[in-house]
């Protein structure tokens, strides 16, 4: 049976719950790259967004919120319709909600290169080759200077350390990456590389599903 999307993000409402926890570390992380960003316009991009819980709240709640041009990009219409609910409750009239396949460069090649690229709740339900296609992508999807925020388990085998190795080798630079102890993987790293132009029609990733990758 697939998984169902929707309820998956029940857990959000439970403050015990791992995925919770993790939310309140993302929004965190959120706010402290939009506190470093510089004066200006900016742009934030967040693929297989879901609800847009991460993100949405952050920018209406934040001084700058109303200066970022966003896209949250996520499969499910029914998530979708949620996010941009929110989006409109909140006011942020430069967040724009699309209903699509997030893996493909595409849907971003206005907006990169951002100021923000989340890729949260990716990293568990892909393959660790297309894990590896995706960091190598963020180089592209990220401006100089800007935030990749990034999320993953912590369960052995833990491949978080191996994760930060494939930022550093794209020119990233360690922000902050949560502890096994924390029970929660969030990552920020920073772009300090050159910029470089975004492959037009590339495939970053196929999403499997935690479900569907712990049966293999």
């Amino acid at each position: 049976m697939a998984k169902d999307w929707l309820d998956w993000h029940r857990d959000y409402d439970q403050p015990d719950s791992a995925l919770s926890r993790r939310l309140v570390e993302v929004r965190r992380q959120i706010a402290e790259a939009l506190d470093a960003a510089p004066p200006g316009p900016l742009r934030a991009i967040s693929l297989c967004a879901g609800q847009g819980r991460d993100l949405i709240p952050v920018l209406a709640a934040h001084p700058r919120g109303g200066e970022v041009t966003a896209r949250l990009v996520e499969l499910d219409p029914r998530n979708t319709e949620l996010a941009r609910r929110a989006v409109a409750e909140a006011g942020l009239t430069g967040v724009e909600v699309v209903t699509g396949d997030a893996a493909v460069t595409d849907r971003y090649a206005d907006l990169a290169p951002a100021d923000l690229v989340l890729v949260c709740g990716i990293f568990g339900n892909i393959t660790d080759d297309d894990i590896r296609s995706t960091v190598r992508h963020c180089a592209s999807l990220c401006a100089t200077g800007g935030t990749v925020l990034w999320t993953r388990h912590r369960r052995e085998p833990d491949l978080v350390p191996t994760i930060c190795d494939w930022f550093a080798e794209e020119g990233f630079v360690p922000v902050a990456v949560n502890s096994p102890a924390d029970g929660v993987g969030v990552g920020a790293h920073r772009f300090t590389g050159p910029p470089r132009p975004l492959a037009p029609g590339a495939r970053m990733f196929a999403f499997v599903g935690y479900d569907v990758l712990e049966q293999r």
